[in-house]
């Protein structure tokens, strides 16, 4: 039993990195129905109809089939994936200049803290027998 939840646990975590959710399983028979458009219209088996939807002529097909685009939003797979921004910025070392603190010592101590766990472990009631 622990063995399937693993896989299973495992095989959700593979498919969230793939960006592969259950909007995109709705979407599949969008993309058999737009498979079977291609194969009447133009002749293209499956692999040729994977190639201009998400391969090499995908971009050669967005541009000569300007009138299937809201056919090809509906297709699965086909959203744009997210990734990590990085926001980063330079300080120019002309004009910065280091701000001046003021250092202040405090050398008495305004914060006294008191213990109030006692361990039971301390008393002598939970202590091992000793021999003589």
């Amino acid at each position: 039993m622990k063995f399937l939840i693993s896989i299973s646990l495992s095989a959700i975590l593979l498919l969230q990195g793939f960006n592969f959710g259950l909007p995109d399983l709705i979407r599949i028979g969008d993309l058999l129905e737009h498979a079977k458009f291609h194969a009447e219209t133009h002749g293209d088996n499956f692999a040729v109809f994977l190639s201009k939807h998400y391969g090499e002529l995908k971009a050669q097909h967005s541009r000569e089939h300007q009138e299937e685009e809201k056919e090809h939003e509906k297709l699965p797979f086909n959203h744009q994936a997210s990734a990590p921004s990085f926001a980063g910025f330079v300080i120019s070392n002309s004009n910065f200049e280091t701000p001046e603190f003021a250092i202040i010592l405090v050398t008495s101590p305004n914060f006294f803290y008191t213990n109030s766990y006692s361990s039971p472990g301390e008393s002598g009631i939970f202590q091992p027998p000793r021999t003589a």
